[in-house]
């Protein structure tokens, strides 16, 4: 696998930033957007699971690294890191929240009738 540089990681935010402008400004179909917003909330594999990978990573790899100074205050650090890893792990359930928004919606237009002359 190529080195990672930081313009690889700038590029995926930035697709993320033009994803909200679309959602935001462009009035998708709701179904449509559920579609786009999906695969960010995968249960395995969307951003809350891998950005706490991301940050158990970041924190291993600081503290296994000879040139780490081992203080209270890095230890302290780590810490932090380790905690919001899980609180983004723990997100990982938004996928149930997008599953019930498709129910509902998908009912909602279900039941909605055709024109207004069906009324």
């Amino acid at each position: 696998m190529p080195a990672l540089t930081p313009d690889d990681i700038h590029s995926a935010t930035e697709t993320l930033s033009r994803l909200t402008e679309y959602l935001r400004d462009d009035d998708p179909d709701p179904s449509e957007a559920l579609a786009l917003v999906e695969p960010l909330l995968d249960e395995y594999t969307g951003i809350p699971v891998q950005l706490g990978d991301t940050l158990r990573a970041l924190a291993r790899a600081v503290l296994d690294h000879p040139d780490t100074s081992r203080t209270p205050r890095t230890h302290l650090l780590i810490g932090q890191l380790r905690t919001a890893a899980w609180e983004q792990t723990d997100q990982h359930t938004l996928h149930y929240v997008l599953d019930d928004l498709r129910t509902l919606l998908t009912n909602v237009s279900a039941d909605a009738p055709e024109c207004c002359r069906c009324r």
